[in-house]
């Protein structure tokens, strides 16, 4: 708890330069203020991940491979947040474009980080605005690897501090020429000086794919491929092992489940299939368009767009009758504009995207096609254009009279289980149902609303601008009214009052797509995949969304099986079976989700199954394969390789880790308070609960930034104003105390004011004496720390070791008195001053010396790996040559012996020029290590300034 007494102007500038200073990047202490400000408790193995990615100033970014499940978004945020208070805020984040939203979420819930999200209508419309180069943001910008790629010269031009990669393991094949995204981000991102790269399959068919990671990051830890393949091709040689273990581990962590087994609580995935037999005239629908789209020419579709829309059709003639007959609907109303010359959409998928959202996804993955320039119509093409619209009414008419769907009726069964096992639980009775149709959801709801469910759903959708919607927004705005709860975008106060409503007031919420990213329903511990998307990754995403790090209750998951449909049945198989979606601790298993990619693909390989198997058997035969495909994408010689190579297991580690970050967050929290009571005396009034009521403002400068009403720390916020060092009240604040210019004081410190027992302050009580407050800014290796030093002396000559000044100063004083004339440091106190600042500096190069002897280590081994490389070419040709001879010996001919011989020859010539070319590359080789030894030995040349904050008296009374 926070001390309730009076602190000087003196104290809180100390606790203010405390708080905001440059600390040392191997301590918890660098990450003080952002423990402080972020949203979300930590778990000691993502602040290990941050120091460790942080740590040496010398490195260019990191690899954080941890399992699945354990937070490696969190890990990367806190590096990224660090960043942002070191006012590096150039920030690039390459996701796939499912994970856009979701991270766009999270940095500003957990952060207090507003990112933008670049996709390409946005784009380019800022275009069209004037905008130069959309990419060159005030705040994050978050984009997919498609995107990316296609935008690199944008990209380029922005000096980005750092890049982070999620699903990393996208670009682990870079080292392949083939490869195109990979390298041009590779390429186009190089000079780029930190790169966080997030996987939990860094390592899965080949040791390749770890070349290739590493090479992204820094092309100066391996040679050339080569020479990497002949290094570490038996890597199953404990040497060989060791060796590669030893060049990754300063940029390669890894933490597995078990290591966190016993400080994180997980729940279990308890799966329902709930099967249903559709009735005769759904079958014929099915049938009908089955056979309607295998056809090899469709008007509808746009060539250029027919793989992707027929993939969407086949998802909503399982979704429900009223899904596809809306889009025949609408695929014939285009085909009747077209047949009219009246101007059609640019392109079909924006008609189609209003009912599956999840196209936008798609499209982004797949880049930005252009649809297909519309050529002056001939006869026989109206008359077929006719024909198919006709049909395409007539499967519409069909679909429209079947109100009743079996899967709808089948949910009503599956609602009754699924709650019966809740109650078995314990666990709250609410549900989230999960549809890709927006039309189905419509159905849904019309289908729900006649049962007691009926007054309690909650629609979620990529609009949410429906009535019930917005009356619930609008009561959420009123109810958090003065908040920080409303952030002034419509859209994201809009998501939250929909989840504060579920939560509070619902008891289902039927989502779309929408509802898989980024929010947060840990509250419910049921997932109804009504209609399951063929993607396992987007099966993940939504699962997690209730099955997460906070849940109380083992989450049950609902999933659906027409058993008249084989094709329906084998991807449930598949997503089972394979994939381990549904049932276990942490689902999905790290190895399949990096096997399939962006998973789109994937999705596209089930679309070709359907579209050209007819018949249960080679149905079957398809699904096989795609089983034995995905089966070759993971090699289990490598994963158990991974684990070996990544493991880190150091319990101890995160056990201090755990001490050092709590302990550091609570106190960092204590000056924060304590700063602010002292700083906003008079203007508000605070309590035992780490809060505050602003009554007004220290500042007419705050007005309109910073309102009146009630502040707390964050992870306590309540209904409150979340306040953190980066509010503008807590920036204007520690400024504040920072720039005051101070008079010397007399300061009397009270020891029974402080809640807490000091000993080694105890034998001081009665004494008085003079202290001395110093900054010390050390810059070295192209950065910049800062220590505050505080030495203290009584009267009668005595010094305070250790760190006893600094609890001196953490204590409240019971009066201060100006004193005209600032006392003079004695000679003993300016000695241990004079001491203080050595030790620290000896302390500070010792550790750079390491950071420095670890760079020159790793380019030792770069340049050891490129003459190998050379060398080896060498012995190469020795075998040849002597290989070349023993046949020219042995030559039957003259005209053989002379045939061998000039083959000799040519050889010889060549060795002799790869051996000159040998010593002219040593040569350069070593220019470029020593040239780059230079260069770090500048860098870590120390340059210190001291900076005297104040000089008091000083008594202890108590």
């Amino acid at each position: 708890m926070s001390t309730a007494g009076t602190f000087s102007r003196h104290q809180t500038q100390f606790f203010a330069w405390e708080l905001t200073r440059r600390a040392n990047a191997d301590t918890v202490e660098s990450l003080g203020s952002t423990l402080v400000d972020a949203q979300v408790d930590l778990n000691p193995h993502q602040v290990e991940a941050a120091l460790f990615a942080c740590r040496n100033p010398f490195s260019r970014g990191v690899i954080l491979a941890d399992e699945v499940g354990l937070g490696k978004t969190i890990e990367a945020g806190l590096v990224l947040a660090q960043l942002w208070a070191e006012r590096k805020r150039r920030v690039l984040i390459i996701v796939p474009a499912n994970l856009r939203k979701q991270w766009h979420q999270e940095l500003k819930d957990k952060f207090a980080l507003d990112g933008q999200i670049l996709e390409s209508k946005g784009y380019n419309q800022q275009k069209r605005d004037g905008v130069a180069n959309p990419f060159d943001s005030a705040g994050p910008v978050i984009c997919s690897y498609q995107f990316a790629k296609a935008r690199i010269d944008d990209l380029r031009q922005v000096p980005w501090d750092i890049v982070v990669f999620d699903e990393a393991h996208r670009l682990r094949n870079v080292y392949k020429p083939g490869n195109v995204i990979a390298n041009t981000l590779k390429d186009g991102l190089q000079p780029v000086p930190a790169k966080v790269l997030l996987t939990a399959t860094p390592l899965q068919n080949s040791l390749l794919e770890l070349f290739g990671l590493v090479s992204v990051i820094d092309e100066r830890v391996f040679g050339d491929l080569d020479s990497f393949r002949r290094q570490f091709a038996r890597i199953h040689q404990p040497e060989t092992l060791q060796a590669l273990r030893r060049r990754i581990a300063p940029l390669c962590k890894r933490t597995l489940r078990k290591q966190v087994a016993h400080s994180i609580s997980y729940t279990n995935r308890i799966p329902i299939v709930q099967e249903f037999t559709p009735g005769d005239d759904e079958q014929r629908l099915r049938a009908l368009v089955a056979d309607y789209l295998r056809r090899p020419d469709l008007k509808a579709l746009p060539n250029s767009q027919r793989q992707l829309i027929s993939l969407v059709l086949w998802k909503l003639l399982a979704s429900s009758t009223h899904a596809i007959g809306g889009a025949l609907g609408t695929m014939a109303a285009r085909l009747e504009r077209l047949l009219a010359d009246t101007p059609e959409p640019a392109d079909l998928s924006d008609a189609m995207g209003q009912d599956f959202e999840a196209l936008d996804e798609a499209t982004e993955d797949d880049g930005d096609g252009q649809p297909d320039a519309e050529a002056p119509l001939n006869a026989n093409e109206r008359e077929a254009i006719a024909n198919e619209i006709a049909e395409l009414r007539g499967y519409e008419r069909l679909a429209k009279r079947i109100r009743d769907n079996a899967k709808g009726e089948a949910l009503l069964t599956a609602l009754d289980r699924a709650f019966q096992e809740l109650e078995r639980l314990g666990a709250p009775r609410k549900a989230l149902i999960f549809t890709e149709s927006r039309r189905t959801q419509d159905y849904l709801l019309s289908l729900l609303a006649e049962t007691d469910y009926g007054h309690r759903i909650v629609l979620f959708n990529g609009s949410n601008n429906g009535p019930d919607a917005q009356r619930i927004y609008r009561d959420w705005l009123k109810r958090h009214a003065g908040s920080d709860r409303i952030t002034g975008s419509k859209t994201a106060d809009t998501r939250a009052a929909l989840v504060e409503h579920f939560r509070d007031n619902g008891t289902v919420m039927i989502a779309t797509e929408a509802g898989a990213e980024g929010i947060n329903l840990q509250f419910c511990s049921l997932v109804i995949n009504y209609d399951l998307p063929w993607n396992p990754q987007r099966v993940e995403q939504r699962i997690g969304r209730c099955h997460r790090y906070g849940q109380r209750f083992d989450v049950v998951v609902v999933n659906f099986i027409d058993r008249s449909n084989d094709a329906d049945r084998r991807v449930y198989q598949l997503l089972e079976q394979k994939f381990q979606l549904f049932s276990g601790v942490f689902g999905a298993s790290d190895e399949v989700l990096g096997a399939i990619g962006s998973g789109v693909d994937f999705e596209r390989r089930i679309a070709e199954i359907y579209q050209r198997c007819r018949d249960p058997a080679t149905i079957r035969d398809g699904f096989e394969q795609l089983q034995l495909d995905l089966a070759a994408e993971i090699n289990e010689a490598m994963v158990r390789t991974r684990d070996i190579l990544l493991e880190h297991f150091d319990e101890q580690v995160l056990e201090r880790v755990r001490d050092d970050s709590i302990e550091t967050r609570d106190r960092f929290e204590h000056l924060f308070l304590d700063l602010t009571r002292a700083e906003l005396n008079g203007h508000a009034t605070f309590d035992t609960d780490n809060g505050f009521t602003l009554h007004s403002l220290p500042s007419p400068t705050l007005a309109g930034q910073v309102p009146l009403g009630r502040y707390k720390l964050p992870r306590r916020s309540e209904d409150t104003h979340l306040y953190r060092l980066a509010h503008p009240l807590g920036e204007y604040l520690l400024a504040q105390a920072k720039s005051r210019v101070l008079t010397a004081a007399h300061l009397v410190f009270d020891y029974d004011a402080y809640p807490k027992r000091i000993s080694t302050l105890e034998p001081w009580r009665g004494s008085r004496g003079t202290l001395v407050a110093e900054l010390l800014t050390v810059s070295s290796l192209a950065g910049r720390e800062q220590r505050l030093m505080a030495a203290a002396i009584t009267e009668d000559g005595r010094l305070l070791t250790d760190n006893d000044p600094e609890k001196l100063l953490r204590l409240p004083v019971s009066s201060q008195t100006a004193l005209d004339v600032a006392p003079e440091p004695p000679p003993a106190l300016a000695s241990d001053l004079e001491q203080r600042r050595n030790q620290l500096a000896q302390r500070i190069n010792e550790r750079n010396l390491g950071y420095f002897q670890q760079e020159v280590e790793k380019l030792d081994a770069w340049a050891d790996d490129l003459k190998v490389g050379l060398e080896q070419e060498i012995k190469e040709l020795d075998r040849q040559i002597k290989e070349v001879h023993r046949t020219a010996t042995v030559a039957a001919t003259l005209d053989e012996k002379l045939h061998w011989q000039k083959q000799q020859r040519e050889l010889e010539q060549r060795r002799g020029r790869m051996r000159r070319e040998l010593f002219d590359r040593q040569d350069e080789i070593e220019g470029k290590r020593n040239d780059l030894i230079a260069d770090l030995e500048m860098q870590l040349g120390q340059q210190a300034e001291t900076h005297r904050l104040f000089i008091v008296e000083w008594e202890l009374t108590g």
